[in-house]
């Protein structure tokens, strides 16, 4: 079953791949194209899951978000 979804693949330099779904732009990678879409699917999934929650976004806590 189609879920009407547009994904870029990406063969990289080292092997691996990428998979950016176009829509929600949630991208994931893999060491081959099956890996990479079965993590997207996983990403997708959680990243709805987040953004259907009622809670805010965590404060960053790096060192390099830190105020000056």
């Amino acid at each position: 079953m189609s879920t009407g979804r547009e994904i870029r693949l990406i063969e990289e330099d080292d092997g691996w791949w990428s998979a950016v779904d176009e829509e929600t732009g949630v991208a994931s990678q893999g060491p081959s194209r099956t890996a990479a879409l079965e993590n997207l699917d996983e990403a997708i999934e959680l990243t709805k899951e987040a953004r259907a929650g009622d809670t805010a976004a965590p404060e960053p806590d790096a060192p390099w978000f830190e105020d000056s």
